[in-house]
């Protein structure tokens, strides 16, 4: 099953039971995540730790995130899936005009 998941940089995220972390961001929030919906370390972040985590306990919980990267995730084998994005542009509509000259250019 696939799972969206979200990097979030995190100061500390501790284990305090064998099925619970305690995760403590950057601006002081913290919020108990169960062990289940932790994918484990993003190692593409350089300046501080990150961990892949669902996206539906983040939206439950009161800590800082952000859902820039966003990964979907394959909960029994742990790894990231490919990710598709489709965006629809639908152009504005234009009334065309009736001659194109211009009349300062004109000799």
């Amino acid at each position: 099953m696939k799972v969206l998941c979200y990097s979030v940089r995190l100061s500390s995220l501790t284990a305090i039971s064998d099925k619970c972390y305690k995760a403590s961001a950057f601006d002081g929030s913290e919020a108990l995540i169960p062990k289940s919906q932790v994918f484990g370390q993003d190692y593409s972040v350089q300046k501080s730790e990150a961990y892949w985590i669902s996206k539906w306990i983040l939206e439950q919980k009161s800590i800082q995130y952000s859902n820039k990267k966003e990964a979907w995730i394959d909960s029994v084998t742990g790894k990231i899936q490919p990710t598709y994005k489709i965006e629809k542009h639908t152009p504005e509509r234009v009334e065309p005009i009736e001659s194109n000259t211009i009349k300062e250019l004109k000799k």
